[in-house]
């Protein structure tokens, strides 16, 4: 009987292995922030999520709370925050996009559900100052 021909397997092996690599995605940030998300019975998914940046807002985790305290942080990014840096976030979060992709810009907020509503509305007045006025909130589905 003759011997099977092994020849192509690598190409076969790198074209699976390309293939994985270009359908994953990784998360993109670390989380310095815990959050549990509020629940809501008017819920859209978010439909490109390539054009959606995040801002997130709730206490530190753990390691950062001897430093920074259990009040309410802004993570941009992977870096803590203030709300002066948001406008200069949302320039550099419009600038790394696409031209025609710019004015479908969203953010969305993801904060914990016991943060004070002074600092969500401190951000969304620098939003707004940063002309980004496409904002949704994240939730998860009421039972």
């Amino acid at each position: 009987m003759p011997e099977l021909n092994t020849s192509s397997l690598p190409d076969l092996i790198f074209s699976i292995l390309f293939f994985f690599m270009i359908v994953t995605s990784m998360r993109e940030v670390t989380l310095k922030v815990e959050f549990e998300v509020p629940q809501g019975t008017e819920l859209q998914k978010l439909e490109k999520k390539s054009l959606v940046s995040y801002i997130y807002i709730g206490p530190p985790t753990r390691e950062y709370r001897a430093k920074l305290g259990t009040e309410s942080r802004i993570q941009l990014n992977e870096d803590f925050a203030e709300v002066a840096a948001i406008h200069e976030y949302v320039l550099q979060e419009r600038e790394s996009m696409q031209e025609r992709d710019k004015p479908f810009m969203k953010i969305s907020l993801k904060m914990d559900k016991n943060t004070q509503m002074g600092i969500v509305t401190d951000v969304k007045m620098a939003l707004r100052e940063a002309w980004a006025l496409n904002i949704s909130y994240s939730a998860t589905k009421r039972q």
